[in-house]
């Protein structure tokens, strides 16, 4: 038997590899799924787009934030995989009356790996898990170097409208921009993402860039010019939200990502 502990500190006795696998979020799913752990998926949620192939051969139980508890308990999973952030403590504490919840909490790119590490361990491909870390670790150490000489620019990162709001600190997004010299003008906020007016852009830090998530707001171009309004001479840039908030093994395309969106804002 192995005693696991997950990233809020439940602690986890593990008899058996768990072989029937549920998550309920989408980064994770990906994360799963690179780890060679196809097979042992049996539900999804129905935002998990990556791989694309899921949505037809595996069960989907709902969303991040509304289960289908009936559906997951006829899937029979040996054990749930959920994110703080994510999915609610209701939600968790509902699904732990059907079996074992692991959940995660990723803020940083530290917790990020000790997700992938942990995963290893729990699902007894730890060779695979240690792959994935190498290759990220490589692709980190390169993307430092290659971002070492940008200069730090101001940024608001905005998620949603109506209404507006951005990433603020304590949140995975924030440490990205961190790693990519932007300096985020609502990291000061005590809420995680907290809403803004967009009259008072200039007077709490007047961005140099504005980005616009992809995602969970589908951001369109009068948002870009009405927001920009509200800013000096802000650049405003439409981004893909998975870059920057799909932690996992996304991380690796996000390094690729984030080299060329310096390009075209240089």
């Amino acid at each position: 038997m192995k005693m696991l502990t997950d990233q809020v500190g439940n602690t986890h006795y593990i008899e058996t590899v768990p072989k029937r696998i549920i998550s309920l979020v989408p980064s994770q799913t990906e994360l799963l799924y690179e780890l060679g752990l196809e097979s042992s998926i049996v539900g999804i949620t129905k935002f998990c787009v990556h791989p694309f192939h899921f949505k037809s051969t595996k069960k989907v139980v709902g969303g991040t934030k509304k289960v289908h508890y009936e559906k997951i308990r006829l899937l029979q999973p040996d054990i749930i995989i959920c994110n703080k952030e994510e999915n609610t403590l209701e939600i968790v504490e509902e699904l732990r009356k059907i079996c074992p919840v692991w959940v995660t909490d990723i803020k940083t790119i530290e917790e990020n790996f000790q997700m992938i590490t942990d995963f290893g361990q729990l699902f007894n491909c730890r060779t695979e898990a240690q792959k994935w870390n190498d290759k990220l670790l490589y692709a980190l150490v390169d993307f430092r170097a290659f971002i070492k000489e940008k200069p730090f620019k101001k940024v608001a990162y905005f998620i949603w409208k109506n209404p507006y709001m951005v990433a603020g600190s304590g949140t995975y997004i924030n440490e990205i921009l961190q790693l990519n010299h932007f300096q985020n003008i609502y990291a000061d906020r005590e809420s995680r993402y907290p809403e803004v007016e967009l009259r008072k852009l200039r007077l709490e830090g007047d961005p140099d860039l504005v980005l616009l998530s992809s995602e969970p707001y589908p951001f369109k171009d009068e948002d870009a010019f009405e927001i920009g309004r509200f800013t000096h001479h802000a650049k405003t840039i439409f981004v893909d939200g998975e870059m920057f908030s799909w932690y996992g093994s996304r991380l690796l395309k996000a390094f690729s990502y984030f080299k060329k969106l310096h390009e075209r804002i240089a």
